[in-house]
């Protein structure tokens, strides 16, 4: 790998108890479809950072399993927004960053509510209003 290729200095920080460790991200750079004009024809400014959930040792068992059924074995970020290749790199790592937060967000449960008595009374007065408008549509009865 060359010094345009390779890993983040630091590891990634998910959360308080979440560190993916450098070794664990791989990034790749190449050239750019985005902005630049010809300075992006000679340089690489896209990057890709990816993140294999399965090899993980930064992850448990019960992270990767939710990691896996919402994102698949592998998470891939690219970023091509600006001309700087270092501003990509930070730009794909905290896109990365996001979408394992976002996979690892446990829902949280629905709880069941009833309708209150007012809302109830209020749908309930609708329906009459509703019915009555409707009512004085009708022709006259003879």
């Amino acid at each position: 790998m060359s010094a345009a290729e390779g890993r983040p200095q630091r590891g990634l920080r998910i959360n308080r108890q979440l560190v993916i460790p450098p070794a664990e991200i791989t990034v790749r750079v190449s050239r750019s479809s985005g902005p630049g004009g010809q300075h992006a024809n000679v340089t690489a400014s896209r990057v890709e950072a990816s993140f294999d959930v399965l090899a993980s040792t930064a992850l448990s068992d019960a992270q990767r399993r939710r990691v896996l059924a919402r994102t698949g074995p592998r998470l891939v970020a690219i970023a091509q927004d600006e001309r700087s290749q270092a501003r990509n790199r930070e730009l794909a790592l905290e896109r990365l960053g996001e979408r394992l937060t976002q996979a690892l967000a446990v829902p949280k449960r629905r709880r069941p509510t009833r309708p209150t008595a007012a809302s109830r009374e209020r749908r309930l007065q609708a329906k009459r209003r509703g019915t009555e408008r409707k009512r004085e549509r009708r022709p006259p009865e003879e």
